[in-house]
């Protein structure tokens, strides 16, 4: 089972994301797919962590010049704050070939924040060329005198096998290091590894019980992997009420998978009141942000009128984004009623909407660096 951003675990725990449509149409059931079984690199937390640095500067090195000066003098702290300035333009301009520079001095003084930040500057080649075994060899380095971030990000090259051998059995003992730590995307990590029996013997209950520890803190994969395993009873007790509620602490950060379970829940009354005009509010804005399950749920219900005005424009306008997702299993089916939406438009109609939808795409699309 891959890990990836939007967790299977969710998927297939929770069995049907997509709502229950019973209609003249025949729209059927709709089970939420698995995504493609890729072996996804969830590592290199230095990207987002880059700017929460652990060797921020003090406030009498804000200045440029006397920061320069005490980094000339070989103190690694200092080094590492120059770094930091470098890479976040704080003071500098940006130049990431400069922060590699003081942090790869400070980081062969021995600290181990500098040895984590320039792990992570090979990891995603900023500065530096891309190398994932450099990445992993300071990785290493700060992970041995006990960074957190680093042990995570350490787990993750051995889990993906990147700059390491993959091997699930070291990567489960950096993730385990890290999740003592009280590092909660390494909880989240080893909860996963527990769940799918990689690297450890697959145990639903200590999957659980670190999937909490993480999702406490409010990590939104771990409260919907949480809310999935309430949902089948697996390593905790049945209870589709906890399912639902943790779905929602999710949900209600915005986590797109976790607010489209929660509009199927509200569509089927499962832990929550059934409630289409809260199942169509859930959905929106999971597919506002490009969720093709919800687009084709929330087009469905425009389609026949439950919980929103009955509105074929905007029927077909949902059922078009999600027939042009890339999950083949969603596409074929939105394609399909997006087609019978169709034939309830006239032409000025149909193009205004097929418009709307290209500039949806255009609005929507990965931003490039």
């Amino acid at each position: 089972m891959s890990r990836g951003r939007i967790l299977e675990v969710v998927l297939t725990m929770l069995g049907a994301v997509l709502l229950l449509i019973a209609s003249a149409d025949a729209w059927a059931q709709q089970s939420a797919p698995q995504a493609p079984d890729q072996k996804v690199n969830r590592s290199w937390e230095a990207t987002a962590q880059l700017l929460k640095l652990e060797c921020s500067a003090p406030p009498a090195l804000d200045q440029k010049s006397v920061a320069e000066q005490q980094a000339a003098n070989g103190d690694a702290t200092t080094q590492c704050s120059l770094g930091a300035m470098y890479y976040g333009g704080r003071g500098v301009p940006q130049d990431y070939a400069q922060a590699a520079l003081w942090w790869r001095k400070s980081a062969e003084q021995g600290n181990a924040s500098a040895q984590w930040l320039l792990g992570g500057l090979y990891a995603i080649g900023h500065g530096v060329s891309r190398d994932y075994t450099q990445a992993a060899f300071w990785y290493r380095k700060a992970a041995e005198q006990g960074n957190a971030l680093a042990q995570y990000d350490l787990g993750e090259a051995y889990y993906a096998g990147q700059g390491v051998p993959q091997d699930y059995a070291q990567a489960v003992s950096w993730f385990r290091n890290a999740a003592e730590q009280g590092y909660a995307k390494a909880q989240m990590s080893l909860g996963l590894s527990y769940n799918e029996g990689q690297g450890v013997s697959q145990d639903y209950i200590q999957a659980a019980f670190w999937f909490r520890k993480a999702a406490e803190q409010g990590d939104v994969e771990a409260q919907s992997a949480l809310g999935a395993m309430y949902a089948e009873g697996q390593g905790v007790p049945q209870g589709d009420t906890q399912a639902a509620f943790w779905f929602r602490k999710a949900a209600e950060q915005g986590y797109a998978k976790a607010q489209s379970i929660l509009g199927g829940l509200y569509g089927s009354g499962r832990g929550v009141p059934q409630d289409f005009a809260q199942a169509a509010t859930w959905f929106r804005k999971a597919a506002e942000q490009g969720d093709a399950e919800a687009q084709y749920s929330l087009g469905s219900l425009y389609y026949i009128g439950q919980g929103v005005p009955e509105d074929f424009v905007e029927a077909y306008f949902w059922l078009d984004l999600a027939a042009a997702g890339k999950d083949a299993s969603v596409a074929i089916d939105a394609a399909k009623y997006r087609d019978k939406a169709a034939s309830q438009l006239n032409a000025a109609a149909l193009s205004f909407e097929q418009e709307r939808a290209r500039q949806w795409f255009e609005d929507h699309a990965p931003k490039t660096q």
